[in-house]
């Protein structure tokens, strides 16, 4: 054994060279990838340190605390309304038994393909003066006008939060269905035997159990409504994203916007770390031995009616009002399907989504999979400053990314017109690959964190046994992990498919000329108070996302079944 050590000792060392070659090699490809995501922050505090905006005290004095207000508002009113349905919804679906139970475990998640600007329109013209429950209230009572009765404002803060809690409570009830499916049931059902009540098993057992997935998924559905610029202007609720644009694009104030932008972020970095901090030492675990339990409660009479309606409700107004709207106007404009404005603007929004969903995909796997093949944590550091991206709103995105754009294409057509005599105008930021850079930022985290779902459920032990088969780390890859990581590359793809074409606050303010994408395209109708000449656009942003949609559920599903 001792004369064989000699004769081992380089080949040590230079699997030791390799590695670290390997290692340093992952580690650039995630800097370079979190450096990407990071560029427009870091040119948003940049620009807003470096100048005086002439209008600040006004600002500061009279537009901040207001916004700021209703900002806080809006959060806290979605948080309680969207994290109610959420989390009702996931135990009925996940506990008991009741008509259309298999349906709604389903048809909960659709709101999710439905933006919540196409939500806002939709819901003001179900309940306007001249829409069909106003108008019912008025022939069945005999009211002739809308002064001789009352009917709640909905282009209001209230109304604000219960149309976009009606489209984002699904962040929610996919979170905490899984808890409630894996692990609550087997919990629940230890409770009832030693003598608790469904409601004392909810509140005391249910409840703290799931709080992490709760919290997790009021995060997402938090940062969608900060995020969202379509809704508020049109339902008159002035938050601090309405704040950014009006100052940037209707007073003509960069510095000015760019200083709320970042006492924006700084809020919105302070609000997700103080939600890490309170759930610090809360875990919650499924192995992969956890199966979900054989059969559900059964709920029957008016108690199997009451819990169908609960679940049916929010899918009516988050998804069955705007298909309903949407189609009635859609069918009264079916000659704009000969538009040719209409179909590149389809064209414009599935060819981004489509770049953006590969580029998030291929990026997020290239650091997840160096994470499982170097255990660095520096990378795993790296990984989190990446996934800062989606706490930044659109609108804050696109300030700090045209900027620096705007700043390359400049460079470069100098540089062109010095040497070449030849002008290259606006490369980047004058084309479509300025909205592709803001959805690669904003929406790496779900792309990523569906891949790292994915690499968790592949035990290490196959690629040890691939290296002792002499399968270098390229082969394992390739004849082993991607093969099984093809349904959560897949999700990881639609997930960031279907945000992508929703997007509109980002893409508002940095389309190039002339460039129209679905969401924009329903965005300019509206803003001229021609709704229905966008509902045709509208729906087909909808039926665009309703099918990866579908898709992503009946895989969580299945995945859940065979857990």
């Amino acid at each position: 054994m001792s004369n064989a050590a000699p004769l081992l000792k380089p080949i040590i060392r230079h699997r030791l060279r390799l590695k670290r070659g390997r290692d340093r090699g992952y580690l650039v490809g995630a800097t370079a990838v979190a450096l990407t995501v990071i560029l427009p922050l870091v040119a948003l505090a940049v620009i807003a340190l470096s100048g005086t905006s002439t209008n600040w005290r006004h600002l500061a004095e009279t537009i901040l605390p207001e916004a700021s207000r209703i900002t806080l508002l809006l959060m806290l009113g979605i948080a309680l309304v969207a994290g109610s349905i959420g989390v009702v919804t996931a135990w009925l679906v996940a506990s008991f038994q009741f008509p259309g139970r298999r349906i709604f475990a389903w048809a909960l998640v659709l709101p999710l393909a439905v933006p919540t600007y196409i939500a806002a329109y939709s819901v003001v013209e179900f309940l306007h003066f001249a829409g069909p429950v106003q108008t019912a209230i008025r022939d069945i009572f005999g009211f002739q006008s809308s002064r001789e009765y009352w009917f709640p404002e909905i282009r209001s803060l209230g109304g604000a939060i219960l149309i976009l809690s009606s489209v984002l409570y699904p962040y929610i009830f996919l979170t905490v269905r899984l808890v409630f499916v894996m692990q609550g049931r087997k919990a629940g059902d230890v409770a009832r035997t030693l003598g608790a009540s469904r409601a004392a098993v909810f509140v005391k057992i249910l409840l703290p159990m799931a709080r992490p997935a709760i919290a997790i998924g009021v995060a997402l559905a938090l940062m969608e409504a900060v995020n969202d610029i379509g809704a508020v202007e049109f339902l008159g609720v002035r938050t601090l994203t309405f704040a950014v644009y009006s100052t940037w694009l209707n007073r003509g104030d960069l510095y000015g916007a760019t200083q709320i932008a970042l006492f924006m972020l700084a809020v919105i970095v302070f609000l997700v770390l103080i939600e890490r901090f309170a759930r610090r030492q809360q875990r919650f675990t499924i192995h992969r031995g956890d199966r979900p339990q054989e059969g559900h409660e059964p709920l029957r009479g008016w108690r199997g009616a009451l819990a169908a309606l609960a679940c049916a409700v929010p899918i009516a107004v988050g998804f069955g009002v705007p298909v309903l709207v949407l189609g009635g106007f859609a069918l009264r404009r079916l000659d704009q399907l000969a538009d040719p404005q209409l179909w590149r603007a389809l064209q414009h929004t599935v060819v981004i989504a489509t770049a953006a969903g590969l580029a998030t995909v291929g990026a997020g796997f290239a650091m997840a999979y160096g994470i499982r093949l170097t255990g660095s944590r520096r990378l795993a550091a790296l990984v989190r400053v990446a996934a800062l991206g989606y706490a930044v709103p659109g609108t804050v995105l696109a300030i700090g990314i045209l900027i620096p754009l705007a700043a390359f294409d400049n460079a470069v057509d100098a540089v062109m017109r010095d040497w070449f005599g030849i002008s290259t105008g606006l490369l980047l930021s004058g084309s479509g690959f300025a909205i592709v850079y803001a959805c690669f930022v904003r929406f790496m985290a779900m792309g990523h964190g569906a891949i790292e779902s994915g690499f968790s459920k592949l035990s290490p032990h196959l690629d040890m046994a691939a290296r002792t088969l002499g399968r270098g780390p390229g082969g394992t890859l390739r004849q082993i992990l991607l093969p099984l990581m093809q349904p959560a590359l897949l999700t990881a793809f639609l997930l960031v498919f279907v945000d992508a074409t929703k997007e509109l606050s980002a893409t508002i303010l940095l389309r190039p000329f002339d460039f129209e994408t679905l969401a924009t395209f329903v965005y300019a109708q509206t803003s001229r108070a021609a709704f229905e000449d966008g509902a045709l656009a509208a729906l087909m942003i909808v039926m665009v996302g309703i099918v990866p949609v579908v898709l992503l559920t009946r895989s969580i599903l299945k995945e859940t079944e065979r857990a």
